[in-house]
């Protein structure tokens, strides 16, 4: 790619970003040139669609989230989970316009997602901070709850998902007796993630307040 190519991919991105954080994922690709300072036709040459420009964005978003997984399983004495969910979250809330596509655009890091996730969990049980009966689903549910939070107190109570997160770590600490409910089975966690998608104007969104991780 050309330098002056990869400079305005990376401006359309960190448009799309903040254009999307602003007024979510119905914004205009108009806008989103005008605040990359560039024409449409530009973006076109990077982006054919509007669909690949979220894509792109949202692997760029995930890409960081992985990231964060990864360096928190670095972490001694088993609280690389703790600090890997207040750092996404922390992530995600100050990038509100992906999150509704943030779990289902690209099946191979979301697996590689989990998978680091799972080892953040088998860490944390090991050293005796996390109840053993606790399931990497139950992790996703974790994470779905702090993107309600988000999405849902992000503009009069920004910070508003720290306590819920406390809340959370507070019940998912080592009890005596197991928890009397099942856990999510990954089938089902997967058939709820596929299930809360529909198209709509071209952008896939999310279906009944549900999104998936």
């Amino acid at each position: 790619m050309r330098r002056d190519a990869a400079e305005h991919r990376e401006q359309l991105l960190a448009a799309a970003l903040k254009v999307f954080d602003a007024h979510g994922l119905d914004a205009s690709v108009t806008e989103i040139a005008r605040v990359a300072g560039v024409g449409v036709g530009t973006l076109y040459r990077n982006f054919p669609t509007k669909e690949a420009l979220i894509d792109a964005l949202v692997h760029q978003v995930l890409d960081a989230t992985i990231t964060m997984a990864r360096e928190a399983t670095a972490l001694p004495d088993g609280s690389g989970l703790e600090h890997f969910l207040e750092a996404s979250a922390s992530y995600q809330a100050k990038h509100v316009g992906c999150l509704p596509r943030l779990w289902d655009t690209d099946l191979e890091a979301v697996t590689t997602a989990r998978a680091l996730i799972a080892l953040l969990l088998t860490d944390a049980k090991k050293h005796h901070r996390i109840r053993k009966d606790l399931t990497p689903t139950d992790v996703s549910i974790v994470l779905f709850a702090l993107r309600g939070i988000i999405e849902t107190t992000q503009e009069r109570a920004p910070d508003a998902w720290r306590r819920h997160l406390d809340i959370l770590i507070a019940g998912m600490r080592p009890a005596e007796q197991d928890l009397a409910h099942r856990a999510l089975t990954p089938s089902q966690l997967n058939a709820i993630v596929a299930g809360s998608k529909r198209p709509l104007d071209g952008v896939t969104r999310p279906r009944n307040g549900v999104r998936g991780a």
